[in-house]
């Protein structure tokens, strides 16, 4: 299974364009959404061509696509305006055998896990910032944001597929690759 991963959209009508180009390009079988998908957040300066109402539009045209987790600047009202679920703290994915428990990261962090076992991966969107560090009992990732990044990383998703993990920028240049086999 192709598996595409995009976090912290916080309503940028252009990098969500951006994202659903990569989709095209990449062809997954799911996208899965690390929550913060509509608003920008009282901590975010507002993200290019902000506009929610068209977010919604693209998201909800891709609803059979798209997996998601709640993030924290997602709320109930979101729910009401979107045609996929949203509100999940969290979910569990088997690909090919590598148990992945995904979440935005407000609540199941690196700084305090769920309990894991050695092998597992905790997959984090909200820090806005791409990550892979080995832990003693998991390993994180975090695919950074498609349209706020921080930290002079680049607007960003990521690709699973056969046990390899790619990060790529939003125009699909790969800048790092972690093999899991």
């Amino acid at each position: 299974m192709k598996l595409m991963i995009a976090s912290d959209l916080h309503g940028s009508a252009y990098y969500c364009r951006q994202m659903f180009d990569a989709v095209k390009k990449e062809q997954p079988e799911k996208l899965l959404l690390l929550g913060d998908l509509l608003y920008h957040g009282p901590r975010n300066d507002l993200p290019e061509e902000y506009d929610p109402k068209s977010v919604i539009s693209m998201l909800n045209q891709h609803k059979d696509k798209i997996l998601c987790v709640r993030g924290n600047c997602d709320a109930e009202v979101d729910q009401m305006v979107l045609d996929f679920p949203i509100q999940s703290d969290s979910c569990i994915l088997y690909l090919e055998g590598q148990m992945i428990f995904a979440s935005h990261g407000h609540i199941d962090s690196e700084e305090h896990p769920p309990k894991l076992q050695k092998g597992d991966i905790l997959l984090n969107g909200h820090t806005h910032i791409p990550a892979w560090k080995e832990h003693d009992d998991f390993l994180y990732l975090n695919p950074g944001s498609v349209s706020i990044p921080k930290e002079n990383s680049p607007h960003s998703y990521m690709i699973i597929e056969d046990q390899t993990i790619y990060w790529k920028e939003m125009h699909g240049q790969i800048y790092h690759t972690l093999n899991l086999a």
